[in-house]
Parts: structure tokens; sequence; C-alpha cells
């Protein structure tokens, strides 16, 4: 333990800052409205660019002892992962309807390229971010690519699910700890113990709230069932039904929040340390208020409900300073594409969490 506590900087040596974000849903809206209009007009080709000028906006309006983050990626380095991404995609669902075998050989082929592709998205999206005109950057090579992105989630699947907790925690070990900032690496000290924690205290709490809201909604749905204006006998089980998803809608984000705290609150780049403060009931707050604009504008509330988030999970974390930031040095440049980038878009990856 003392060995651990001396290789963090202490709170009453460093200085804590926090970031900034000052983008406005109304700002976004605009840059949103005419990115989805230009994209549906060019049958999605101005994705790219939407992509560009989004990040963009969103690095530029990131502060951090009063500068901002950029973002320089190439829409059309980007338009190319894209293309080739469709195809891999297209060519995987297309296999299946023309044979199961042709499909499976398909994803077969896929499961063996994925690594590789997530390892290349990693890498671009760091190298194609900088602060203080430094760039980011991402070390890990191909052969620890696979390890964590093809032969540890096979261990997911064989050990039934019961080594997701390890899994996650050596995937963000290798996330972190090979990304850089300059020269100047970051590292990861969360233990295997602390996952298990995180993922069990999820899975008690949705447990036992699933059985107490169901009943809540089963008894609910006996005592007005004849009020309702449907089947009476079907009232029971939809009323269950629901009570459980509203549960797990407001559970999920203490997932989120702890998981995020966990992992930033042992992220370290070279002495410097980072803080992350997101709360729980905050967090599922706008995440619900969120949810009930996006249906009551029929869509047009995402830009402002998307700003929403990102400026609470921003603005809750904070770099804790143990000397001055401007002593990083530049880092050799990397040859990076753009392919895995796409694929990211294309199947939702976050890699951030």
């Amino acid at each position: 333990m003392d060995n651990m506590q001396a290789a963090w900087p202490q709170e009453d040596q460093a200085r804590e800052l926090k970031l900034e974000f000052s983008a406005t849903g109304s700002e976004y809206f605009r840059i949103w409205i005419v990115n989805l209009l230009l994209s549906i007009v060019t049958l999605g080709i101005y994705s790219a660019w939407a992509k560009v000028r989004s990040n963009q906006y969103f690095y530029s309006s990131t502060r951090l002892d009063g500068s901002s983050f950029e973002y320089h990626g190439n829409p059309k380095a980007i338009l190319k992962g894209r293309i080739l991404a469709l195809i891999l995609v297209g060519g995987y669902n297309l296999a299946f309807k023309i044979s199961p075998l042709l499909g499976l050989a398909m994803m077969v082929a896929l499961a063996i390229v994925m690594p590789v592709l997530v390892w290349r998205s990693m890498q671009f999206k760091l190298y194609n971010t900088s602060y203080r005109g430094i760039r980011f950057g991402f070390d890990g090579d191909k052969r620890s690519a696979y390890i964590h992105y093809l032969w540890l989630p096979l261990l997911v699947s064989l050990s039934l699910g019961l080594a997701l907790p390890f899994v996650h925690q050596r995937v963000k070990r290798f996330q972190h700890s090979e990304a850089r900032f300059g020269s100047t690496k970051f590292s990861f000290d969360a233990s295997v113990g602390s996952f298990y924690r995180q993922y069990l205290i999820f899975f008690v709490f949705a447990f036992i709230g699933a059985i107490v809201f169901g009943i809540a909604g089963g008894l609910l749905g006996s005592a007005f069932g004849s009020v309702l204006p449907f089947d009476a006998r079907a009232a029971i089980p939809l009323m269950a039904v629901g009570f459980v998803y509203l549960w797990l809608f407001s559970i999920w984000p203490l997932f989120q929040t702890r998981l995020q705290n966990l992992i930033w609150n042992h992220t370290q780049l070279g002495q410097h340390g980072f803080r992350s403060e997101l709360a729980w009931g905050r967090l599922t707050f706008i995440y619900l208020t969120n949810l009930l604009g996006v249906i009551f504008t029929l869509g047009l509330f995402i830009p402002f409900a998307k700003v929403r988030a990102l400026k609470y999970r921003l603005e809750s974390a904070s770099l804790l300073a143990a000397g001055s930031l401007d002593d990083f040095i530049a880092g050799v440049q990397q040859d990076v594409d753009s392919t895995g980038e796409g694929v990211a878009d294309i199947i939702d990856l976050d890699l951030a969490l």
C-alpha cells in the first residue's frame, strides 16, 4: 500500500486542472443538421466530412489549462476506410444469404482481420488528436492486438462470461499503457479484482432490482388491468417487463460511472494523475431527460442530448498535474491508416470506456 501511494502524485502537491467543455446544443445543432442533410443528399459520402467537422468542433471546445485539443483527421482517408468497412460488413451479410458454410467462412475471416482493424482505429484516433501542438500516439503492436481482441474474447465465451471482468481489465490496460502523449507514456494499474467488484455490484443491483420492480409491476398490472385499453390478462406481464426495463435503464449509468471512475482514477500520464468523479444520479437524470427530449422532438433533440452527456462526462474529469504541462516532448510520427476507423464507426465500437 505504501508503494502504491508513493507512485501517485499527492493531492496537496498536484494542481487539479479540470476539463472545460464550451460546446452548446444550439451551435452543434447547426453543424449536425447540415451534416445530416448533406449526408442524405450525397448518399452517405459526406458522412466522412461530417465526422471531421463534428470532431473538430468538439475537440476545439474541450480545454485543459487554457488550451484546447485539436482533431486532424483526413475526411478522404476516413471515407476510404468506410468504403472498405462497408465491403467487409456487406460481404459478411451477403455470405450468409448465399450459404451458411460461406457465411461461417466469412465470420472466421472477419474474426481474423478485426483485431488489426481495431488496432488501426486506435492508432488513427490518437495520432489525429493533439494538445498544444503535440500529438498523441499508440505503440501497441499487432501481436498484442490479436491477444486482446481475438484470444481474450474467446476466453469470455469459453468461460460462459465469467472471464469478462478479467478480459475487460486486460483490454483497458493494453489501451491505456500503450498510449502516449508525445514521447510520454500513459500507465494503468487498476487490478483485475477491482473490475470484478464493479461487475458484481452491477449484477447484484440489477438482479435484486429486477425482482423487486418486476413484482411491483405485476401487482400494479393486476390491480389496474381492468382499466387498461388492452386485454387485462396481458397487463401483469407487460407491466412487470416494463418496470424491469425501466430499472435496467436507470441502473446502467451506475455501471458506466463506476467503470469510468475506476479506469481514469488508475491512469497516469508520466508523473501526472487523473481523477474522474461521475455521479450515478446525475448521469441517470441526463440520460432519462435526453431520451424524453429525443422522443418528444422526433429526434431533433439529438445534438442537444449529445452535448449535455458529453459535457457532464468531460467536466467530471480532471488532470492532477504534478509539474508543468509544457515539459512534454513530441514523439516519433506513426504510420497510420483509417481502415479500422471506418469499421469502428460502422459497428459502433466504443473504445473509450
